[in-house]
């Protein structure tokens, strides 16, 4: 599925693992990413906290994403891979990749959940746009997803579905290789460079947080702000660090710890992690980066041994929250991104309740610019307050009954 020089990252006991230069000269398009404090946003909330932001929007396809897709393209290259396979939820990390896959000369192929694809047709454009092929999930292009279609003609796709498909597709070709976006340790390693470089911008105007946040899905995003200060937790400071997932999909906040897949047709090796089971499709809610299963297994660890605190939002009170934001600080955010705004809306009323004065940094994963739909069904009340049944939950969790336990 991977190339050994990845999965060597994967395992690897160093304590710093250099980046090449042939993708620090790809980082510098926009790396350093901006670190801002939203005054304005603060004096909405009216609350004592001081909120920075980590701008990750401003590289080409507008989120975090290519941190990591620009050095899984490089590595694959380096190991002679022809063609990379993926799967994406609301097309961050496909549009990511699909852009560093021009940069260093691998193919791309990206199997889009199907929601997103039909509700995202601009994401699917900038896949096209710099040469990637992309195809709805579930498709008939495999033997995963012809199975899946029919037993659900209709069916909307999940991440584990997607994930299954591109696996299938990268192990029938010896050319090819399976790449990810998300939830495991070589992926979050990459992302680590956003954390490191905002602690040194940090640094330099004498400013250490008491809260960090994120929105979580697959776990990358976070952890790539998160890690680092993960570590200073680890040696004795004083933080808080908090995730944040949508009621919808709680995999964190609902799920157990547990083995499980990865993908839907069980293709991977199992993963400890906190999951909702393998074969769970989640509603067809906006922020599609979020509507992933399981979670990424350090987050989960992290999670399990209370040094990561996780919270859920309803999707109204993230575009509440997102609007609220663009009307302030003049970004119009991800939905996924909205999360986190969410997250850092309730802990500065917390601060206000508690008379604590605060610094709060959290994530600005993405821009939403081509997820405006999203925004039209929330500003014309389409949108719906939505949380998953118990009962749903359940249905998903039997699927594991008889897996070993972490």
């Amino acid at each position: 599925m991977f190339p050994m020089n990845l999965l060597a990252q994967s395992i690897s006991m160093d304590r710093w693992i250099d980046i090449p230069e042939e993708v620090l000269e790809k980082y510098l398009l926009w790396r350093p990413t901006p670190l801002y404090r939203a005054r304005n946003f603060e004096k909405l909330l009216d609350a004592p906290v001081k909120i920075y932001y980590k701008n990750e929007g401003v590289s080409p396809p507008g989120s975090h994403k290519p941190n990591t897709a620009v050095a899984q393209a490089y590595y694959n290259k380096a190991f002679g891979v022809k063609r990379l396979s993926t799967e994406t939820g609301a097309g961050q990390w496909g549009s990511a990749l699909s852009m560093a896959c021009q940069m260093f000369g691998p193919e791309c192929r990206v199997f889009m959940v199907r929601v997103s694809y039909e509700q995202k047709p601009y994401r699917r454009l900038m896949m096209m746009t710099w040469g990637a092929n992309c195809i709805p999930s579930p498709s008939d292009k495999t033997e995963a997803g012809r199975k899946i279609l029919a037993e659900n003609p209709d069916s909307p796709g999940s991440l584990g579905i997607a994930i299954s498909e591109a696996i299938e597709d990268a192990v029938m070709d010896e050319s090819a290789r399976y790449s990810l976006g998300s939830v495991l340790n070589h992926v979050l390693l990459h992302q680590t460079v956003n954390g490191l470089e905002c602690q040194k911008q940090l640094e330099k105007i004498g400013v250490y947080p008491d809260v960090v946040m994120g929105c979580a899905g697959g776990g990358s995003n976070f952890a790539g702000l998160c890690l680092p200060f993960v570590r200073d937790k680890i040696h004795g400071k004083d933080i808080s660090i908090v995730a944040a997932e949508p009621t919808s999909c709680p995999t964190m906040t609902r799920g157990p710890f547990c083995y499980d897949f990865g993908d839907t047709v069980q293709t991977t090796p199992l993963l400890a992690m906190h999951s909702l089971g393998h074969d769970f499709v989640p509603a067809p809610i906006h922020a599609g980066g979020l509507r992933y299963h399981g979670m990424a297994p350090i987050m989960s660890h992290l999670v399990k041994e209370q040094i990561v605190e996780a919270r859920a939002y309803d999707q109204l009170e993230t575009f509440d929250a997102g609007v609220k934001w663009a009307r302030t600080e003049g970004y119009i955010s991800a939905p996924e991104t909205n999360h986190a705004i969410a997250a850092v809306v309730e802990e500065a009323k917390r601060a206000k309740e508690e008379g604590k004065e605060k610094v709060i940094l959290f994530n600005w994963s993405g821009h939403g610019l081509v997820d405006l739909a999203a925004y039209d069904a929330f500003l014309s009340g389409e949108l719906t307050k939505y949380a998953l049944p118990d009962e749903e939950i359940q249905r998903s969790l039997k699927l594991i009954e008889g897996l070993p336990k972490p």
